[in-house]
């Protein structure tokens, strides 16, 4: 988990880019004001908790309360700071799966609850990414629509179209990926194979188990309503700041830059998304035309996409690895296994 913290150095170096290249100093950010740039964080912060919320109802849902909903809901705000670490925002669920099985959920149960969080999660954002895709290409914004249309219908696809085929196909380890791991691992990769094939089996059994049910279409829609609602309180984050430095911006049209900028971000170029979150709000703002950054004095204010930036990521980034380390990594007794 160190090598995690020591690339967060290495996210600034976009900023610092954009702050040389525009000079954008120390004094312009903090002209967003104190009141706006708290605003805009516990704003972001909402939406982290939603998402906790979320997990802790789903966790509940199919497994009882065997946790508190305060601890999955802080401990589900934890784990994302490995997704602002990695590139493409990936790794969350494995820190919840992590959680939970020290809880003594089985793995397949967990992976189930990880699984059902993260498709009604990844299925909102598609929604209004792609919503700000196909807005971006009825303005002309060819390059900025194909980035997000393209980034977005394929996660989305992927995550979603895996998800309701689990409950009617089960998987196994792609041919090539097993003969690879055979071959590396000779007799330890095989067991890993097996375990793994077996573990993917249990959570396709979970799917054809839950998926079709009453209570597991509720408990989806419910996911997928409050990840709506978290994903809008991200782009009020930066409704509050842009308005705080004079940018008028509107409420919707702020959700749909945020959410063309998110797309942008899951690019697997950067760690958390650096440098391309900023680009795609200027790409998606400024005149929807992704190469003129140079911005005109009545247009987007760099100091705003970086007070943003910092509201929304590195602010959160501290909150989150405390949580993540104080939950999720702590050391505690098992309880009996369920």
């Amino acid at each position: 988990m160190n090598w995690r913290i020591a690339v967060i150095p290495v996210t600034l170096i976009p900023i610092i880019i954009i702050a040389i290249q525009f000079d954008i100093k120390f004094q312009d950010v903090l002209a967003i004001g104190i009141v706006p740039f708290v605003l805009a964080v516990l704003a972001f912060m909402v939406k982290l908790g939603l998402q906790g919320i979320k997990l802790a109802y789903i966790a509940r849902s199919f497994l009882g309360p065997f946790d508190s909903i305060i601890r999955l809901s802080a401990m589900r705000v934890g784990s994302e700071f490995i997704k602002f670490t990695t590139p493409m925002f990936v790794g969350a669920e494995f820190a919840v799966i992590y959680y939970m099985t020290k809880k003594g959920i089985s793995t397949s149960k967990a992976s189930w609850v990880a699984l059902l969080d993260i498709v009604t999660e990844v299925f909102a954002a598609g929604v209004l990414s792609i919503l700000a895709g196909i807005i971006a290409l009825l303005n002309g914004a060819y390059v900025v629509a194909a980035i997000v249309l393209a980034t977005s219908v394929t996660v989305t696809s992927l995550w979603v179209v895996l998800f309701f085929l689990s409950s009617k196909h089960t998987f196994q380890l792609p041919k090539a990926l097993v003969m690879l791991i055979s071959k590396l691992g000779k007799e330890r990769g095989e067991k890993y194979i097996k375990q793994t094939n077996v573990y993917i089996e249990e959570v396709c059994t979970m799917s054809r188990e839950n998926l079709h049910s009453p209570k597991s279409r509720k408990v989806f829609v419910v996911g997928f309503l409050t990840s709506l609602v978290s994903w809008i309180f991200y782009g009020i984050s930066f409704l509050i700041i842009a308005n705080s430095v004079g940018f008028a911006v509107e409420f919707f049209e702020s959700v749909m830059a945020v959410m063309g900028a998110n797309a942008i971000a899951n690019l697997p170029i950067t760690v958390g998304g650096s440098g391309l979150a900023e680009f795609g709000i200027v790409a998606y703002l400024n005149n929807l035309d992704p190469f003129n950054l140079v911005i005109p004095e009545e247009g987007l204010e760099w100091n705003a996409v970086i007070g943003w930036r910092i509201a929304t990521y590195y602010i959160p980034i501290a909150v989150t690895w405390i949580l993540l380390v104080k939950l999720a990594l702590s050391k505690f007794t098992k309880p009996n296994a369920k």
